[in-house]
């Protein structure tokens, strides 16, 4: 199977995150199949036109901020340079209606949309025109077979006027061999909360903030740690101040894997208060680790979070609700342990070796499905 795949970014781009490791983990042991997979994708200041990434051969045109301009024309260089037998597009920032470019079967990767939750984190027209341009999604991909990472967005796409059948839901997997709980299943002394992730606006950390000031009025041993960068790190920092959390709240910033690993061990609960996820990739590394999750029940999350077994979900942006999980978390270990447990036995199903396997059913299904028409 000849696959060319389109995303924004590639494994190496120094702003590549979790849509680069879901396509790197998937077609890279596609290629260990024996499969051969090109990806078109954009560059940055200094890196070379051509890579070869874990076996896929990457072609970088433009920048982060010009390759919705310029993708369209790579992606038309690299179809007529050879022919593939599937396309995959992977729709994770602004789509770039490749399908309506070609008449080779066509897959559309897509992790979530971001419908009105751009408005939440992006100034209004650039959160305008990524409104805009999902809008016309269905009418745009009628051809194509969608790859959802979640039955949320499944429902989503459905919602928006893709034919159900047309969608087929796989989750992503996790490394459960490398996230693995502590080997002494010992955790922090006193209970100690973890969010991962980018610090933007929309992700809700500040929900996470105002729920543990409210927290620690009855739990002072109560603290946060906080791993990962983004531009909203300013203004989360001067709010842990005013809210008189500087001692509680520790802003580890980037953070190796070595560490994460350290802190989703020792964690007795891992926040995830977004308002919208395609999966929560963060929800099952904690989960591999043996950590339960408390997360908003919003689309996703209430996929990868499994309320009262793996974890709570609570209504997003309700800090109230927050603070008492939070509070529940801290009162008793014992559902921490029995969490934990389960979060560790539900992370170990989802392998990247499923995924692969189910993905490479799915294109190949697809390729069959074109040329019975």
């Amino acid at each position: 199977m000849n696959v060319l795949a389109v995303n924004w970014q590639d494994r190496e781009n120094p702003h590549a995150g979790g849509a680069e490791i879901h396509l790197f983990e998937i077609f890279s042991r596609l290629v260990a199949r024996g499969h051969r997979v090109r990806l078109v994708c954009s560059g940055w200041a200094g890196a070379p036109a051509r890579a070869n990434v874990q076996g896929i051969d990457v072609e970088r045109s433009g920048g982060r901020h010009s390759f919705a301009l310029l993708g369209r024309d790579a992606f038309r260089r690299a179809l007529h340079g050879e022919r593939p037998d599937v396309v995959v597009e992977d729709i994770n920032k602004l789509p770039l209606f490749l399908a309506g470019m070609t008449a080779v079967p066509f897959c559309a990767i897509v992790p979530h949309l971001f419908g009105e939750t751009a408005f939440e984190e992006a100034p209004w027209p650039m959160a305008a025109a990524v409104w805009a341009a999902e809008r016309p999604l269905a009418r745009a991909y009628r051809r194509a077979a969608f790859h959802a990472i979640s039955e949320s967005t499944r429902d989503d796409l459905v919602e928006r006027g893709v034919p159900a059948g047309q969608v087929r839901v796989i989750h992503p997997g996790v490394d459960a061999e490398a996230f693995t709980p502590s080997p002494d299943g010992r955790r922090a002394d006193a209970p100690a909360f973890l969010y991962v992730g980018r610090l933007k606006r929309y992700k809700g950390v500040a929900v996470a903030l105002r729920a543990l000031a409210i927290a620690r009025q009855r739990r002072p041993d109560l603290s946060l740690d906080i791993a990962g960068t983004g531009d909203h790190r300013p203004q989360l920092e001067r709010l842990a101040a005013r809210l008189g959390l500087d001692a509680a709240v520790r802003f580890r910033g980037f953070v190796s894997e070595a560490e994460k690993l350290e802190l989703l061990r020792r964690a007795w609960g891992n926040l995830f208060p977004s308002p919208k996820e395609g999966w929560g990739i963060t929800v099952i590394e904690a989960a591999a680790c043996g950590t339960p999750s408390i997360a908003s029940d919003s689309p996703g999350l209430r996929d990868s979070v499994r309320h009262g077994e793996t974890g709570y979900l609570v209504p997003h942006g309700d800090v109230q609700a927050l603070a008492t999980r939070m509070l529940e978390l801290a009162s008793a270990p014992a559902v921490v342990t029995s969490f934990g447990a389960a979060a560790r036995r539900f992370a170990q199903g989802l392998t990247w070796e499923r995924t692969a396997e189910e993905t490479e059913r799915h294109l190949h299904d697809i390729i069959a499905g074109a040329g019975r028409a």
